[in-house]
């Protein structure tokens, strides 16, 4: 039986509570909340499951060592203390990732991560003479020095590349919302499968697949071709496989609709791309449809979720336009709970409807603010008339 150890999942800031929420779901142990990070425990079994199933986990690292370091000469020093042996070969590729918050280092991220692949290849050189390759893009390990004040922490990213490249986005459209970000969007709405779903902004189809895989218990991270464990040393490939039959034994069926709109017929064809990437035609439709010429044909509640332009690329009236989204939902979205992520807080004013939650999330750089707006059947005061009664 493997032994249980510590780890860290990355994620996007605003999204930690989703994250440790995630975790604790899947059977992870001692989960704690940092920034931007959550830390639990788990054997390798679940260090796998997690890169499999996490939906809003940018990374999952495991940290083999944690010492004080004074400076840059201080770092190599310590890090050819490491056993490197029993992580990778002469022979092998590595990559470093260096984040560093620390008054003692006047030099930038990038400097420390050149410092720390010197520290490693000479360690293999003053032994055999010859050093490993660096592979920036395909690494056989990937390994992340971090340095908060006077401690680093020196991991091994057991994802490889980000978790948020699910393997089933092929095309695009201009400003594609991360996938990790679509996901937390989703599950921040409480949205679990059990009513309709419409995007009517869906671009290129991003949270529309998130939230049918969340709908369906389908794994995250199903459709990915590799993740770095894979070239470890310790690599166990039937429990590998054991672990994603399990959680594949897990997916259910939602007999919902789940529905994107757009009125560009490029987005249209994007998006339809990537719903059969995904494999989720069958639970998708994404139809050539103008939001604000439309109105709600499902019957039912409804969760609305959509990334609206914030105004950053397209030279249009953002006023006009958030009034029209406003007009748009008053008139033909009844009974709907309605959910969207701008960066444009000035805008958001004209959308003319009273925000029920407001969550402050990233986007890439953007500081954005996540709403709720509730629309019920008739008019807020016939609703309460009806409680009352």
């Amino acid at each position: 039986m493997s032994r249980n150890f510590k780890m860290v999942a990355t994620t996007i800031f605003g999204l930690e509570e989703v994250l440790a929420e995630e975790l604790k779901n899947l059977g992870a142990q001692d989960v704690e909340i940092g920034v931007r990070n959550v830390s639990f425990s788990g054997d390798k079994g679940f260090m796998y499951k997690a890169n499999i199933a996490l939906r809003t986990a940018i990374r999952v690292l495991k940290p083999i060592k944690r010492f004080k370091v004074g400076d840059e000469d201080d770092l190599y020093k310590k890090l050819q203390t490491i056993d490197w042996e029993r992580e990778m070969d002469v022979d092998s590729t590595f990559a470093i990732g260096a984040v560093v918050n620390s008054k003692n280092f006047t030099t930038n991220s990038h400097y420390i991560a050149l410092k720390s692949k010197d520290a490693i290849a000479d360690y293999f050189r003053h032994k055999y003479h010859k050093r490993p390759n660096v592979d920036v893009k395909y690494p056989d390990l990937k390994i992340h020095v971090h340095i908060q004040n006077d401690l680093c922490t020196v991991s091994l990213d057991s994802s490889g590349d980000s978790l948020h490249k699910r393997g089933y986005r092929s095309a695009t459209n201009i400003a594609p919302i991360n996938e990790v970000l679509a996901a937390g969007l989703v599950l921040l709405s409480g949205y679990t499968g059990d009513c309709n779903f419409i995007d009517p902004m869906c671009g290129s189809g991003t949270i529309l697949i998130e939230a049918a895989m969340i709908a369906n218990n389908i794994p995250a991270n199903i459709n990915r071709k590799e993740f770095g464990f894979e070239k470890w040393k310790d690599y166990d490939e039937d429990l590998f496989f054991t672990i994603q039959d399990a959680l594949l034994k897990k997916i259910r069926s939602s007999h919902f609709k789940i529905m994107g709109f757009d009125k560009a017929p490029s987005a249209v064809r994007k998006a339809t791309e990537n719903v059969e990437n995904a494999n989720l035609s069958e639970f998708i439709g994404v139809h050539h449809v103008n939001f604000f010429n439309s109105v709600k044909e499902v019957f039912g509640q409804t969760t609305i979720l959509f990334n609206p332009p914030y105004g950053e690329r397209l030279d249009i009236d953002m006023q006009a336009f958030y009034k029209n989204i406003g007009d748009t939902l008053k008139s033909g979205y009844p009974g709907s709970t309605v959910w969207f992520i701008t960066s444009n807080i000035e805008a958001i004013k004209h959308v003319g409807l009273k925000t029920s939650r407001r969550i402050p999330l990233k986007n890439g750089d953007l500081d954005c603010i996540y709403v709720r707006y509730d629309m019920y059947e008739g008019s807020r005061k016939a609703k309460k008339n009806n409680l009352d009664s």
